[in-house]
Parts: C-alpha cells; sequence; structure tokens
C-alpha cells in the first residue's frame, strides 16, 4: 500500500462535488464517463459487470484513439491554493494512459477557446493499477484544472489537495462566521486517531450523510481521550461552539472540550497537540447522541485564536464542529 504524503492528510480535495466542484468538459468519455473523475467514493472493480459499451470501469475512460492528439478533463474546482495531487489509476490495468500532465487558470467563468493554461503538472510517466502522488510547490489561487492523458485511456480518481481560497477583505468582522469552515480555508492538520472517519469531515459543508461522513475514532482501550487539530481559515475570536453528533447513538462521545492557540505564523508541524500556549475556550462538556448542541454560555474568552485543539472523551464518533465567531484584522 503507498504511504500517505503529508499533502493528504493537511489539506483538502479542491475537486470534492460537496464543495462545489464539477466536471465539465471531456474531450471523450466513451467506456466511463466523466463525472465519476472526481466521485467521492473510493474507486472499485466488479469484475463481471459490463455496459453497452463494453467493461464498466469506476472512473473517465476514453475510447482508444486512432488520430493525432491526446485526450483531457476540464473540472471547475473549489478556488483555492494547490500543494498537492493524486492522480489514481485504481483497477485500470491495460487501459491507463502512459503519461499525464495538469494544467490550470484562474477564471471567473468556465474556460473557453482563448483561456489561458498555467502548467502545474508537466508531462508524468503513470503506472496501472496505482496512485501517483505529486507535491505542487505553485501556490497561486486556481479556480479550474486540466488533466490531459496521453493519448488516451482510463484514470479512476484525481484529487487536488490544497487550501479553499477566502477573501476576507469583502466580508465584515463584525459578523459572526464559522471560522472552521472547509470553504473558508480550514484545514484539519492532525489527530491521534481516525479508524473509522476522517478528521476533515469536521469542517465539511452541510450535514454529515451518514456515520461514516464524520471524524470517529476506535474504541479507546487505555487512559486518555482522543484529539483532532483544526487550523481556523483565519485567526478570530470564538464566541459560540456547536458540536453535532449526527447518527452517532451508541459510538459518541461522553464529552468534549476546545483549546486555542494563536500561533498564525508556525508551520504545520510546528502545532503540537501538548505543546504549551493552549488555553481553554470551552470547559469539559457533555454530549448526547444523534443531536446538534449549541454552547455559547459556557465559552471562555480566550482572546484572538489562530488554531484549536478539539478534545473528545474518551473517543466516539462526531459528525460536525462549527466555531462562530469574529475575524481578527490584524
Amino acid at each position: 500500500m503507498t504511504a500517505l504524503p503529508d499533502f493528504a492528510h493537511r489539506f483538502i480535495d479542491l475537486a470534492q462535488p460537496r464543495l462545489g466542484a464539477e466536471v465539465i468538459e471531456a474531450t471523450d468519455d466513451f467506456f466511463a464517463p466523466k463525472e465519476c473523475l472526481i466521485s467521492s467514493e473510493s474507486p472499485v472493480f466488479i469484475a463481471d459487470k459490463f455496459d453497452d459499451h463494453g467493461k464498466w470501469m469506476d472512473g473517465w475512460e476514453s475510447r482508444r484513439k486512432r488520430l493525432a492528439g491526446h485526450d483531457h478533463c476540464i473540472i471547475r474546482l473549489c478556488a483555492g491554493t494547490i500543494h498537492g495531487v493524486d492522480i489514481d489509476t485504481s483497477h485500470f490495468t491495460g487501459n491507463y494512459p502512459p503519461q499525464a500532465s495538469i494544467d490550470v487558470c484562474r477564471s471567473d467563468s468556465d474556460p473557453g477557446t482563448d483561456t489561458q493554461w498555467h502548467s502545474l503538472i508537466p508531462k508524468t510517466s503513470l503506472n496501472g493499477d496505482s496512485h501517483h502522488y505529486l507535491p505542487v510547490q505553485d501556490r497561486g489561487i486556481w479556480t479550474h484544472a486540466r488533466l490531459n492523458i496521453f493519448p488516451d485511456g482510463g484514470v479512476a480518481r484525481l484529487r487536488v489537495y490544497g487550501v479553499a481560497h477566502c477573501d476576507w477583505s469583502v466580508r465584515s468582522s463584525d459578523q459572526w462566521v464559522d471560522l472552521a469552515a472547509m470553504v473558508r480555508g480550514g484545514r484539519a492538520l492532525d489527530c491521534n486517531d481516525m479508524h473509522f472517519g476522517h478528521m476533515s469531515n469536521l469542517i465539511a459543508p452541510g450535514h454529515g450523510l451518514n456515520m461514516g461522513d464524520g471524524w470517529e475514532t476506535r474504541r479507546r482501550r487505555e487512559p486518555g481521550n482522543d484529539w483532532v487539530i483544526l487550523k481556523l481559515g483565519h485567526p478570530g475570536q470564538i464566541h459560540r461552539v456547536e458540536v453535532d453528533t449526527a447518527f452517532f447513538k451508541g459510538n459518541y462521545p461522553a464529552k468534549c472540550s476546545l483549546h486555542g492557540l494563536h500561533a498564525p505564523g508556525a508551520s504545520d508541524e510546528e502545532i503540537e497537540a501538548g505543546s504549551s500556549g493552549w488555553v481553554e475556550i470551552l470547559p469539559p462538556v457533555e454530549l448526547g447522541p444523534d443531536c446538534l448542541q449549541l454552547f455559547d454560555k459556557e465559552i471562555v474568552d480566550a482572546g484572538t485564536v489562530s488554531h484549536v485543539r478539539f478534545d473528545i472523551y474518551p473517543d466516539g464518533g462526531v459528525s460536525r464542529l462549527r466555531l462562530f465567531g469574529h475575524w481578527d484584522h490584524e
């Protein structure tokens, strides 16, 4: 199994549909529809499944090209900065493209013939049935990605890991916003365990879809408690905490608490759960099953914070965490 790089843990997939991402164009998707390229589900293989076009494959697959040129697929992203990509050819063995590249652009409308594309990932060799994790150094803000495959074939999934862009200059600091929201640049940096559900689900938009669409740890058999560290989209002061345990009925945490840290210039690696400087925002409070709970009277004024540590006692699952407050102009 290929080990996940840090960028796949600490950054969000800007190509996920729940953030508004959409596949808008493909030169050809005869064998497998272009929309599957950004499906949130992991690709599967069903040996005996066929359709009118041939073998059913879970991904985007073009027909065998008999003319000059190559195929491409264009994705409207959640606008943001990109730190890495994964070109996933899972289950494509004799029908994967030998090479691929990725271009990006920034545009208020969908790309046209006069769009200026910027090379993000140069032409890169691919293997069949494999993940290809490729880091990105460019820190531009991009709205669209174009996956080029040479000359044709199938790709199961494209993940574009980065940070959602939020223009805070057009927002009033007098209004409360969810400072940790994924769509405003919030990120889950680290946790001690996410055996059943990824930590980033905590700050995803909308309500959880099911028990798998949340952060859930394994059953703790040793002393202590579980925790996750979030970086806010912008430093600010937290005034209300909303904890949603939707779908978690026999496996919700008994209690939770929240601490904050103001370290806007610190790298991700420098932020540790046990480091000094964490101040209490929400003391331990009891939680209930399958419900949304609001905490405001219990909030302690911790001033401006850039990061939070969400502790659950002793373990369990939480669907969503919302941290409402004022963002700081600093």
